[in-house]
Order: structure tokens, then C-alpha cells, then sequence
């Protein structure tokens, strides 16, 4: 337990740095965030997430600190690693570990990456909604992604205990993204409408909270009177954060079919949450000209879903991580493709 922690702590330590360079500590002033500047930041938070795939290929045994073949074959039995182990050459048996080790988290980290998009679709929704100015866009996200940090910590190493106890609920986990994929697949643009007077957040926020009735700048919080009310502005982040909420609801049980080790799934997931701001500005202005991606989106965890009900059969016909991965691009590489062939507005004609 003495390297998972370790290794832990770095990896948040890591993430601390990259969030406070991402806060703006060298730029304290609330800006628009430029598409120069989105692009940047989305090159390198994937380049990190490339990096740390390389990590994980030369160093992945400290993780849980191998030193033997007992432990290695203790590790891979625990997550369930679909690799064959040589008693007889430890060394090429720890390189194949570290090899799966890598391709879980990349896999993972696409799988989650991908499934953001929808996230910013939504994301897009609630600000048009609520009419926030573009200059805070960027401070709503960050503390979003913050606090999406921390749910998914939870999230992840919770189910990753239930699973380790109760099988079957991978089974569950599959029925329900198979659910999930369908209705993604049939639901209409109609549906993801915010309505930002009956929404279950506001509706509770108001139960909760003093709301003042009007934006005052970049606060979260005003003061009138002596009474400390909520802006409109944290509303906005409780709703950001209630997405997020129902979107990990939706990504965690899709990683877990890729890999069972948690830290890994918790490595994938974090990657992918923080590039998810910068993804958005690069792609607030021309996400809807990928209308076919959520199609795409639907069918990816509809995949996901059948692979987890049929994890079994799949591992005797000899579906690996790979072949995962390569189904998962595939998806997405043509639901982007259809997306510029054939446009909205012709489909309308």
C-alpha cells in the first residue's frame, strides 16, 4: 500500500500544479479565453496524458510495488489482467504488465475523453441559459473540474471496492450503458434544453440558499446588509457540478470494463477531466457541427455495455484491450467523419 500511496500522492500533486497553472497565476484578470490559447492548453494536457502512458510503460510495477513474480501474479490475479505470465522469465512477464498497464489507461482515457464531449454540449447549453458572461467561463469551469475531481475520486475507489466484493454488479454496470446508449441514440436536441427557472438545482438552491437576483462580476458570493446571499454564478457551478455528477454516473462504470484496477481508472478519468476545460473553449464555437458525434457517443457506450455483459465469451474469443481500442476510435473517427461529410444543413433539405 506504501507505493500506491506514493504513487498517489504525486499524481495529486501533479494535478495541484497543473490546476493552479490552469487558474491563472500569471494571469489574475478574467479574460476570454482565445482559441490560440485553448488549443495550447488542450495540446498540452493530452501531451501530459501521452506522457504519463509512457510512465506507466517503464515504471507501472511502482505502482503497487512489484518485486517479484508472487506479487506480479498476486497484482495481475486482483485486477484482473487478461495477460498470460511466464513463471520462468520474470522480466518479460513484468514488460507485458506494464505494456496492459499502459493500454488500460490510454483506453480508459480516450474512452473518458470522448465521453466529455457530450459533456460540453451540455455545458454549452447551461451558459447560454443562464446568460453568463464568456469571460467567466473560465472560473466556472475550473472550480467545476475541481470539485468533479474529487467526486470522481469517490466514485471510482467506492466501485471499485463493490465490484471486488460483488461481481455481478458489472453485469448491472452493462445493462445500464447499453440503457444509457439507446436512449442517447433516440433522445432529440429538444431534450437537452435547460430550463433555468424549473431546474432541479435551482428548484433546491433556492430552498437552500439567499439567491441575489443578478450577477455581481466574478463573485460567487455577495454581501448586502450583513446577509451573505449566493450570485447566480454559483448556481450556474452547482448545476455544472450536478452534470458532472450525472455524466461520472455514465463514464466510471464504461472504464471499469476496460481495466478493474482503480488506479488506473482513476489516473484515465482525471487526465481527461482536466483537458475537458480547455476542451471546451476550442470547441464551444464548432461543436455543433459535429451533430453526428452524440450518435457516435451512443453507440460507443452501447459497445462498452455489450463488451461488460460479455466479458467472458469476449476473453475466450480473444478480444483484448487492443482490439477495444482500435472498436472505440473507429466510432469516433467516423462519427466526425459523417459529422463534416454530410452536414446538418443538408440534411434538412
Amino acid at each position: 500500500m506504501g507505493n500506491e500511496l506514493l504513487f498517489s500522492l504525486g499524481f495529486l500533486l501533479f494535478i495541484t500544479l497543473v490546476l493552479a497553472l490552469d487558474l491563472g497565476l500569471f494571469s489574475r484578470k478574467e479574460h476570454i479565453v482565445s482559441l490560440k490559447q485553448a488549443a495550447v492548453m488542450s495540446f498540452i494536457m493530452v501531451a501530459l496524458a501521452i506522457g504519463f502512458y509512457f510512465i506507466l510503460l517503464t515504471e507501472g510495477h511502482q505502482l503497487h510495488g512489484i518485486k517479484d513474480f508472487a506479487h506480479l501474479k498476486e497484482i495481475v490475479a486482483k485486477h484482473q489482467h487478461h495477460i498470460l505470465l511466464d513463471p520462468n522469465n520474470f522480466d518479460a512477464s513484468l514488460a507485458l504488465y506494464k505494456q496492459n498497464l499502459g493500454l488500460e489507461f490510454l483506453t480508459g482515457y480516450v474512452i473518458e475523453y470522448a465521453l466529455s464531449v457530450d459533456n460540453i454540449f451540455v455545458i454549452v447549453l447551461i451558459f447560454s441559459a443562464f446568460a453568463v458572461e464568456e469571460k467567466y467561463y473560465h472560473r466556472v469551469l475550473f472550480w467545476g473540474i475541481l470539485g468533479a475531481i474529487i467526486m470522481r475520486f469517490v466514485f471510482i475507489f467506492v466501485g471499485a471496492a463493490l465490484i471486488a466484493k460483488f461481481a455481478w454488479i458489472l453485469y448491472v454496470f452493462g445493462v445500464f450503458l447499453v440503457i444509457t446508449g439507446i436512449r442517447m441514440f433516440f433522445s432529440k436536441e429538444e431534450d437537452d434544453k435547460i430550463d433555468p427557472e424549473h431546474h432541479p438545482v435551482v428548484r433546491w438552491a433556492s430552498k437552500v440558499f439567499a439567491i441575489h437576483p443578478k450577477y455581481e462580476g466574478k463573485n460567487f458570493f455577495v454581501k448586502i446588509d450583513h446577509k451573505r446571499y449566493v450570485t447566480p454564478l454559483f448556481i450556474v457551478l452547482l448545476i455544472v457540478e450536478f452534470t458532472d455528477l450525472l455524466f461520472a454516473v455514465d463514464s466510471i462504470p464504461a472504464i471499469f470494463a476496460v481495466t478493474k484496477d482503480p488506479y488506473i481508472v482513476f489516473f484515465s478519468n482525471i487526465f481527461a477531466i482536466m483537458g475537458l476545460r480547455s476542451m471546451f473553449f476550442l470547441l464551444v464555437n464548432i461543436i455543433h457541427k459535429f451533430h453526428y458525434l452524440k450518435t457516435g457517443l451512443a453507440v460507443l457506450l452501447a459497445f462498452i455495455g455489450v463488451k461488460m455483459l460479455g466479458h467472458v465469451y469476449l476473453e475466450e474469443w480473444g478480444f483484448t484491450t487492443e482490439h477495444s481500442l482500435i472498436v472505440i476510435l473507429a466510432i469516433l473517427v467516423i462519427s466526425i467523419v459523417a459529422s463534416l461529410v454530410f452536414p446538418k444543413k443538408a440534411l434538412k433539405k
